[in-house]
């Protein structure tokens, strides 16, 4: 993005920033770090860059653009994605570099950016951390993609919903993982599958599609209370 600009301390140090939406839905990108806590609250699939043709891992928040039907119990949501807090900001080798055409930045209200010190605030913190971790994930989450495709575990899944307004909406260009396949490898394959961590990787990925029908319902229950 030409817009970027490295983030600073002194050039930056009235900046305010809003506090980040949902994500940029409803299919938020997530590493492996990430894939315990989002199979509890949401479906985890694969999907394909446009660009490279390349799968990446990333966690099914809403069934349209706009709608964010993840439970949060408490007004505390059940799952929030790492990408959701970075929102606007990037890496730029070993520095922060952020958008300032973003929505986040655009209104000049929200939370500084620096304290009176130069010091990143607990809000900059989030996304210090965010960038952080995604950057370390990324690896380990190709090794997991290498690794599922090498055995022939992902294959893909159409997704079609009806609702009671009348409305059909459908899924295209996801994937997910093959329990049949799965159940079919040699003891050595599901061994070493085991001794690096991805088959309880795979089994939490496939025992997340539970959560599809779950949104679907609550998806119906909002248009019956809004409709």
């Amino acid at each position: 993005m030409e817009s970027l600009q490295l983030l600073n301390n002194v050039a930056h140090a009235g900046l305010r920033m809003r506090a980040p939406d949902h994500g940029s839905g409803p299919f938020v990108r997530i590493v492996v770090g990430e894939i315990l806590a989002a199979a509890a609250a949401c479906p985890i699939l694969f999907s394909k860059h446009a660009e490279t043709g390349r799968f990446y891992l990333g966690a099914l928040t809403g069934l349209k653009p706009g709608e964010h039907l993840v439970d949060s119990p408490d007004d505390r949501p059940a799952f929030r994605a790492l990408e959701a807090d970075r929102e606007g900001f990037f890496t730029a080798e070993e520095n922060i570099a952020f958008d300032p055409d973003h929505p986040r930045f655009a209104s000049g209200d929200g939370d500084p950016l620096f304290d009176a010190e130069g010091k990143p605030t607990l809000p900059l913190r989030v996304v210090q951390q965010a960038l952080s971790r995604l950057v370390a994930g990324t690896e380990a989450t190709e090794a997991l993609i290498t690794a599922l495709l090498a055995h022939r575990l992902i294959e893909p899944i159409d997704i079609v919903l009806s609702f009671d307004d009348g409305e059909t909406v459908r899924l295209d260009g996801l994937y997910t993982v093959s329990l049949d396949n799965l159940d079919d490898l040699d003891d050595a394959a599901v061994m070493r599958l085991f001794r690096s961590g991805h088959l309880r990787l795979a089994y939490a990925i496939a025992g997340s599609l539970q959560h599809i029908s779950l949104m679907a319902r609550r998806r119906n229950d909002r248009l019956g209370r809004f409709g």
